[in-house]
């Protein structure tokens, strides 16, 4: 079945303004040409006959320009990772680019007017919300399936439109994505309508694929289908990330000692105990460590709990949790001790959550390859914490595999500073927190 033109124009109307070159064109004119001609207007003899003041405004042209650039590659790289709200977005990444700018020109410490770079950030911030809310209301994504092969598996994805094809015909819609499933035999009709659908520039993606896009986990059925080639993780960033890990963490080290010795003291004060929880985890390469957190609970009674399991897991509403160790986890601020985690290199910033070992063995009886989540280090945030939160059950566990071997598979650095933006918004909101 194929659209009319009618609704195939209505279909992308929302698609047309997420293309780059329209996100920058508008960019430049709100963000770089409006808050130029604003200064000018409103003080046109000084702007006129002040060499200082016309260099201000031509630097912070550039850089709003630069800062424009920027935020938008950013914001169309993080927001082409399935399963995110894009509004969540907009100013951490109009924020990021906008600071970098700024340290750069007080850095080399030219000539700049804030008035015209505060205006240019919220006129930035502002259409790229007005974009994102149009591409919401208006933006339907819509795929073509081929209907053959394991094409129902598709439909399990309800955040799209699945448009089941009749013939062997490449659709009128020029914004076309046809779905097949590859790995089928079909028949030389269909085979070249694929070919010449590829050829004349239309996406073409396998099933399998798309639904792991679209969903943000990967389905583990059966080891034939883990579908990570050498089922190593990108060696290479590896490398990369545990120098950035551990350069960053003695970076912050210093600036965190006060702010951390400060929550030590209201820990002494809320409640008596240590200030900080140590445990054992289950580790990178599966070998246990001792973690370090901010204690958030009460100590429990010699006694009280004989079920290391039961022990390790924490229930919503746990009234072991004291009042100032509540905020601590809705804040996140209770992993902070970490830090000394990624220094020792046990650690990443980033990476599957680090269960009890306790918890780790009877998942690993229970769940088919959950051993394999520790090929990379465990982080203190993860794909799988900002998409679903803490969980403890197996079901819950299981989808919690789904989205850390979804990590695994497209371990990068961009996924990376797509997790980094939306643990921001987890912290703000208290997502997930026990």
């Amino acid at each position: 079945m194929l659209l009319t033109r009618l609704e195939t124009s209505h279909a992308n109307r929302g698609l047309l303004i997420e293309r780059v070159r329209v996100q920058i064109v508008l960019g430049v004119i709100f963000a770089v040409v409006v808050p130029s001609a604003a200064i000018f207007v409103k003080d046109p003899v000084v702007m006129t006959n002040s060499v200082t003041a016309l260099y201000g405004i031509k630097n912070s042209a550039l850089a709003a320009l630069f800062a424009v650039l920027l935020a938008v590659m950013i914001f169309r790289r993080v927001t082409s990772f399935p399963g995110i709200r894009a509004f969540r977005f907009v100013i951490p990444t109009y924020c990021g680019a906008y600071g970098v700018v700024l340290a750069a020109i007080l850095a080399l410490r030219v000539n700049y007017s804030g008035l015209m770079l505060l205006l240019s950030f919220i006129l930035a911030v502002g259409v790229a919300f007005c974009s994102n809310f149009y591409v919401l209301r208006n933006g339907i994504r819509r795929f073509y399936l081929v209907p053959f092969g394991r094409y129902e598996v598709a439909t399990r994805v309800k955040n799209a439109e699945w448009i089941v094809m009749d013939e062997p015909r490449i659709p009128e819609d020029p914004a076309a994505i046809i779905v097949a499933d590859l790995r089928f035999d079909h028949e030389q009709e269909w085979e070249q309508m694929l070919a010449h659908a590829a050829v004349a520039g239309h996406p073409v993606y396998h099933i399998k694929q798309l639904r792991e896009s679209l969903s943000g986990k990967v389905s583990i059925e059966h080891i034939s289908e883990n579908n990570f080639g050498s089922m190593l993780p990108n060696l290479a960033y590896r490398k990369v990330k545990r120098a950035v890990d551990l350069a960053s963490a003695l970076a912050l080290l210093p600036l965190l000692a006060i702010p951390l010795m400060i929550v030590a003291l209201l820990i002494k004060l809320d409640s008596p105990g240590t200030v900080l929880f140590r445990q054992q985890r289950m580790g990178y390469r599966g070998k246990p460590f001792s973690i370090y957190k901010f204690r958030t609970m009460r100590p429990a009674p010699v006694g009280a709990v004989n079920d290391a399991r039961e022990a390790a897991r924490t229930g919503q509403d746990d009234p072991r949790v004291t009042r100032f160790g509540r905020f601590l986890r809705q804040s996140r601020i209770d992993e902070l001790p970490q830090i000394l985690n990624i220094i020792a290199g046990d650690m990443s910033w980033i990476g599957p959550r680090p269960e009890a070992v306790a918890l780790s063995e009877w998942y690993e009886k229970e769940i088919p390859f959950y051993f394999y989540r520790h090929i990379v280090r465990p982080g203190i945030t993860g794909w799988a914490q900002v998409n679903q939160g803490h969980v403890s059950d197996i079901d819950s566990v299981s989808t919690k595999l789904a989205y850390d071997f979804y990590y695994i598979k497209n371990f990068s650095a961009w996924l990376d500073v797509l997790i980094s933006l939306r643990t921001i918004s987890t912290m703000i909101n208290g997502f997930g927190a026990r």
